[in-house]
C-alpha cells in the first residue's frame, strides 16, 4: 500500500509540472525619441499583473513572463505611455516620447490632492523604485507619505560675494557626500519641486565622475584648476578647482571590520526602505572578502546584535540575517549607535577600515533624538578611529537634517538611496570611494588676488563652511576622501573693472563713493595670479595636516573651448541654482543648462549624465524656467 501512496504522489508531483505555466524572459532597451539616448528608470510592467522592473542605467531590462505573454507597459514622468503585445518575441526594444499634455497637467506637490488622484499619480512613478526582474506593488502608507509630509531639511542661506580687499580668503571643508542629488531626483520623479533647502549644490556636482588626472606624487591627491566666463552671467569668471583622490585597487584595500546598523522600526516597513536596504546590503556583501568582517546590530524599540563579527567569505551566513529582518516598533536610534561603534572597537583592525554603515529614514524617537543629542554623541565615538557612512532611505518622514549631521561628525559620508540602480553605484560601483578613506579632516583656503578680483563667492558648501583660523587647526573636524573620489568646488568671480548688478556697495548720498582701483603690485608679487588654491590633509591615522598650495592664472579661455569637466560642473551648478530659484541665474533657463551638459556629456560609461540631462528635460512637470 505504501508502494502505490508514493508512486501516486510522484505522478501528482509530475503532473503538477506538466501543467505548470512555463516562464520566459523578454529583455530589451528604452531609449529617447528625440536623440536616441537611453532612458533609465522607466517602469517596465505586464499588464494586468503586479510583475515589472525598471530599465538600468543603459536603458535595459529583463522580465521575466509567463509563457503565453501578455502586454507589456512602457511609462515614466513626462513620457507618453506605450503599450506593446509580446506574442512570440524575446526581445522588445522601444523608444518613447515626451508627452507635453502629461507635464503641463502635473500638480507640484502632493498637498492640496484627492488621496484617489495621488495613488493614481504614485501608480505612474514612484514604482521606479522597483527592484529588477521582482514584481512591485504599491501601498497606502507610500500614499499617506505623499499626503502628510514630515520631512526634515537643515536651512541653507546661499552664498553671497565677497570684497578680496575685506576678505581675501575662503575657507571650507570638502563635501563628498552625493545624497542631495539622488534625493531632489526622487522627488522630481514624483512630479515634485524639491524643496529648496534639500538642494546642495555641492552634492550635486561631486555625485558624478570626472576625469581628473589621478595624483603621481606621494601626495594621495591630484589639483586641478580652469577658469573661464559663468554661462549665466558672461561678464563674471567661474573658477573650477577639483581634487582627485588616489584610486587604489580592490585587492590592495586593507582589511575591513563593519558594522551593520540597521533601523528596523516600524518606520522601516514601506517597500522602498527595510526591503530595499536588505537589497542594498546584499550587493555590498557580494563585494566583500574572505579578510573583511561584518557584524549587524539593529535598533527598534532596543537594539541588540543579530550577527556578531562574521567572515566576509560567509557571504550565505550574512545574508541569512538580512533576509531574516523584520520591521516593527519604535526607534532607539541613540542606543544602536552606541552597540554599534562598541562592536566595532570589539574588533577593531589597526591599519584597517573600520565603519560603521547606520542605514534608516533617520527617524530616531526613543533617547538621544534631537539633531543636537545624536551630534554630541557621534563626535564622541569619533576619535576611537571609526568612521561612519550614512545610507538613507524612504519618503514622506525622511530626515535629511539628522542623516547629514551623523555623517558630517563621524568622520563618513551620506548617500541617500532612492533605487537599488542607485544602491548599486553607491555600494558596488563606487565601493573603494565609499567605504576606504584615503584622507581625513580635509580643508580648502583659497586666497584672493585684489589686483584681479573685485569680488568672489563659493557656489554651495554652505553648511562646510569654516573659519579662516580653522585652515591651521588641527584640531578642527573637516570632511574626509575616499579611494578614488573627486571632490569639485565652482567660485563665480567679478573681474576687477566690470561693473556689475552685484557689485556690494551702493553709490554713497553725503560723500563720494571711493572707487576700487586696482591694487598696485609689481611682478614679483605674483600680480598674474588670480587665486591661489591652499589644501591641507591628514592621513586616515594621523593627527598632523600636510600643505598643498596651487596657484592659478586667468588664461582667458573661452567656454566652448574648456573641459568637459568644467561644462558639466557648470551645468549642474546652474540647475542646482534653478532649483533653488537663486537671484544669481535669474537670466539662465533650464533649457540652456540642458545644452550645457549635452555639449559635456563625455564617455559617459554608466549612463549617470545622460541620466541627469533627462532629468533637467522633464522639470516642466515640476513648473521649472
Amino acid at each position: 500500500m505504501k508502494k502505490y501512496v508514493i508512486i501516486l504522489a510522484v505522478l501528482l508531483i509530475a503532473s503538477m509540472g506538466f501543467i505548470a505555466p512555463e516562464e520566459r524572459t523578454i529583455s530589451g532597451k528604452v531609449t529617447s525619441a528625440e536623440d536616441g539616448s537611453a532612458l533609465p528608470g522607466v517602469n517596465v510592467a505586464l499588464k494586468g499583473t503586479k510583475l515589472g522592473t525598471v530599465t538600468d542605467a543603459q536603458g535595459n531590462y529583463l522580465l521575466k513572463v509567463p509563457h503565453s505573454g501578455g502586454i507589456l507597459v512602457f511609462s515614466f514622468i513626462g513620457l507618453k505611455t506605450q503599450e506593446v503585445a509580446i506574442r512570440s518575441k524575446n526581445r522588445i526594444d522601444i523608444s518613447l516620447s515626451l508627452d507635453v499634455s502629461q507635464l503641463s497637467e502635473v500638480v507640484v506637490t502632493a498637498q492640496g490632492r484627492d488621496k484617489k488622484s495621488i495613488r493614481g499619480f504614485l501608480n505612474g512613478i514612484v514604482s521606479h523604485n522597483a527592484k529588477p526582474q521582482t514584481s512591485y506593488s504599491l501601498y497606502d502608507k507610500e500614499i499617506e507619505d505623499a499626503y502628510s509630509n514630515t520631512e526634515e531639511y537643515e536651512g541653507i542661506s546661499e552664498n553671497g560675494f565677497h570684497d578680496p580687499l575685506k576678505d581675501p580668503l575662503s575657507t571650507f571643508s570638502i563635501d563628498v557626500d552625493a545624497a542631495s542629488y539622488s534625493n531632489i531626483r526622487r522627488f522630481i520623479h514624483l512630479g515634485q519641486r524639491p524643496p529648496k533647502d534639500a538642494v546642495r549644490m555641492e552634492e550635486m556636482i561631486n555625485y558624478f565622475d570626472y576625469d581628473y588626472a589621478q595624483p603621481k606624487g606621494e601626495d594621495p591627491f591630484s589639483i586641478t584648476t580652469e577658469i573661464s566666463s559663468a554661462p549665466w552671467n558672461p561678464k563674471h569668471k567661474l573658477v573650477h578647482i577639483g581634487l582627485q583622490g588616489k584610486n587604489i585597487a580592490k585587492d590592495n584595500l586593507p582589511p575591513s571590520n563593519l558594522v551593520f546598523l540597521i533601523d528596523v522600526s516600524g518606520s522601516m516597513s514601506d517597500e522602498n526602505k527595510l526591503p530595499l536596504l536588505k537589497a542594498s546590503f546584499k550587493l555590498l556583501v557580494e563585494q566583500l572578502r574572505e579578510q573583511d568582517r561584518v557584524a549587524i546590530v539593529v535598533y527598534a524599540g532596543a537594539a541588540g546584535l543579530v550577527l556578531p563579527s562574521t567572515s566576509g567569505s560567509d557571504k550565505k551566513k550574512i545574508i541569512e540575517a538580512l533576509e531574516n529582518l523584520q520591521a516593527g516598533g519604535s526607534t532607539a536610534g541613540g542606543e544602536g549607535i552606541r552597540l554599534a561603534y562598541e562592536i566595532a572597537k570589539e574588533n577593531f583592525k589597526k591599519g584597517g577600515n573600520n565603519r560603521v554603515i547606520l542605514a534608516t529614514d533617520g527617524d530616531f524617537n526613543v533617547g538621544e533624538s534631537s539633531n543636537d543629542a545624536m551630534e554630541k554623541l557621534i563626535e564622541s565615538k569619533r576619535n576611537d578611529g571609526i568612521f561612519l557612512t550614512t545610507l538613507g532611505f524612504g519618503m514622506g518622514n525622511y530626515k535629511d537634517s539628522k542623516m547629514e549631521v551623523l555623517a558630517d561628525k563621524g568622520n563618513g559620508n551620506y548617500m541617500y538611496i532612492d533605487s537599488i540602480l542607485e544602491a548599486q553605484k553607491a555600494l558596488v560601483n563606487e565601493f573603494g570611494g565609499t567605504l576606504f578613506t584615503i584622507a581625513k579632516d580635509v580643508k580648502l583656503q583659497i586666497e584672493f588676488n585684489p589686483a584681479k578680483v573685485k569680488s568672489y563667492r563659493l557656489i554651495g558648501y554652505e553648511n562646510r563652511m569654516l573659519k579662516s583660523e580653522d585652515f591651521n587647526n588641527d584640531k578642527k573636524d573637516a570632511g574626509e576622501l575616499g579611494s578614488g573620489h573627486s571632490v569639485t568646488a565652482l567660485y563665480e568671480v567679478i573681474p576687477v573693472g566690470v561693473e556689475s548688478s552685484f557689485d556690494l556697495v551702493d553709490a554713497l548720498k553725503y560723500q563720494p563713493a571711493k572707487k576700487q582701483e586696482p591694487v598696485q603690485v609689481t611682478k614679483s608679487d605674483f600680480s598674474n595670479e588670480i587665486l591661489t588654491v591652499k589644501f591641507r590633509y591628514k592621513k586616515p591615522d594621523g593627527d598632523v595636516s600636510k600643505l598643498i598650495v596651487h596657484p592659478l592664472v586667468d588664461q582667458h579661455v573661452a567656454l566652448d573651448k574648456t573641459s568637459d569637466n568644467f561644462r558639466w560642473s557648470a551645468a549642474v551648478a546652474a540647475f542646482g541654482m534653478i532649483l533653488r530659484e537663486s537671484d544669481y541665474v535669474k537670466n539662465y533657463s533650464t533649457s540652456e543648462a540642458i545644452q550645457l551638459a549635452q555639449s559635456a556629456k563625455g564617455k559617459d560609461v554608466e549612463g549617470y549624465r545622460i541620466e541627469f540631462i533627462n532629468l533637467m528635460k522633464s522639470t516642466p512637470a515640476v513648473a521649472m524656467r
